[in-house]
């Protein structure tokens, strides 16, 4: 009935002469009729067949690609952050590389002391702060560092002395540069502890001690100086003394002023400084944005506070120290130990400070210092002893 290509193929009726002329016609006819009804109904099935066939393949090209659709939007996206990806990730592992290795990039500083036990004040707690009987008292006691503040007098001399207003320390109201030496009143015979609210102090000497006479007194022990006041007779004259007694490499300048710090660098290049409030905040910023172990430092030093001290132990004169959320923020940006320790094993000090309960030195030293300040350098000597020196350090 069908060729090999599908064609209806030729039908061919036989030509009989037969009596029954109506019959064979009738008969012929319906042989003639049946082949062409099967041919429609074949072709009708068939094309039916690719009908439904080319329906189903429009109805799955028209079903939504979805996971074919995900998967080329997640190449494209990988392929379109891969470029910038690899080298975050490459910057990644070489900064966490060199933050524990910093010595891979930079060369060890080497200090001419090394302190874990500073006597802030002269040890402001257990004498009359910044005294020449507090100084003495604390180099008994076992410091390895007076912490001390320096102002000028009228007639230009250097004395130690933290407050530039002597109402707190003597109950006159009056700017010490007001003064001459010989006008200075002597200190109260009871002065509260400014990092241990509600503790006092007392002692014989009262009287305002000359930076130099500490010098004197004390030539090899190390000296860290604050200066509180951007005064440029003072820094030159700080300087001069520290030149006169020959020791550079064992006095620190300290300040949390950049402009005072540059001038104090100026005057005294070859002592050792310690990170301005200012820069502080800039090896923070390094620290976080993973930039830190490039950057070359020239401080030696690094002094902060124990921010657990807070108005605890340690009123803050600034209102916005008073609010915990601020203090509890200081101490989960600053108090980190894998800083400390990058900073320590490029040769630098850390200290911290005003610790004067055994548990704010202990939380000082767990978080990475290398050194502490304390009002009390008796207890200070005492916790140190129950508590040697790491293998480590």
């Amino acid at each position: 009935m069908f060729g090999y290509d599908g064609t209806p193929a030729p039908f061919f009726i036989p030509d009989h002469t037969h009596t029954h002329t109506h019959t064979h016609t009738h008969t012929a006819q319906a042989q003639f009729t049946c082949p062409l009804t099967c041919f429609s109904q074949i072709k009708a099935i068939k094309e039916g067949s690719v009908i439904r066939q080319d329906s189903s393949a429009d109805t799955a090209d028209r079903r939504p690609q979805r996971p074919r659709l995900a998967r080329r939007n997640i190449m494209d996206t990988v392929w379109w952050i891969a470029p910038f990806a690899l080298p975050a990730v490459l910057f990644a592992l070489c900064s966490l590389y060199l933050l524990r290795n910093p010595q891979v990039l930079h060369r060890r500083k080497h200090l001419a002391f090394s302190s874990r036990h500073v006597s802030h004040r002269g040890g402001a707690g257990e004498r009359i702060e910044n005294t020449m009987e507090a100084f003495t008292h604390a180099v008994e006691a076992g410091t390895e560092m007076l912490e001390l503040d320096c102002h000028l007098t009228l007639d230009g001399y250097v004395m130690v002395s933290h407050d530039k207003n002597l109402e707190r320390q003597t109950g006159h109201d009056v700017p010490i540069s007001s003064l001459k030496l010989q006008d200075l009143p002597l200190y109260r015979k009871k002065l509260e502890v400014t990092f241990y609210v509600g503790h006092y102090s007392t002692g014989q000497d009262r009287k305002f001690a000359l930076l130099e006479d500490v010098f004197k007194t004390f030539p090899e022990m190390p000296i860290n100086i604050e200066v509180k006041e951007n005064n440029d007779l003072l820094i030159k004259k700080v300087s001069s003394l520290v030149k006169k007694y020959g020791r550079e490499s064992i006095t620190v300048w300290a300040t949390e002023d950049s402009d005072i710090m540059a001038k104090c660098r100026k005057q005294g290049p070859a002592m050792p400084y310690s990170f301005t409030m200012r820069r502080g905040i800039l090896l923070l910023v390094l620290f976080y944005t993973g930039l830190l172990p490039f950057v070359p430092l020239g401080e030696s030093l690094l002094q902060f506070y124990l921010p657990s001290v807070i108005n605890r132990t340690y009123i803050p004169e600034e209102s916005i120290l008073k609010k915990r959320f601020v203090v509890y923020l200081m101490e989960k940006l600053t108090m980190r130990k894998s800083l400390f320790d990058h900073l320590v094993k490029r040769g630098m000090q850390v200290q911290l400070f005003v610790c004067n309960e055994e548990s704010d030195m202990d939380a000082a030293f767990s978080v990475g210092a290398t050194g502490v300040m304390s009002d009390y350098p008796t207890l200070l000597s005492e916790y140190l002893k129950k508590h040697p020196v790491p293998p480590a350090m």
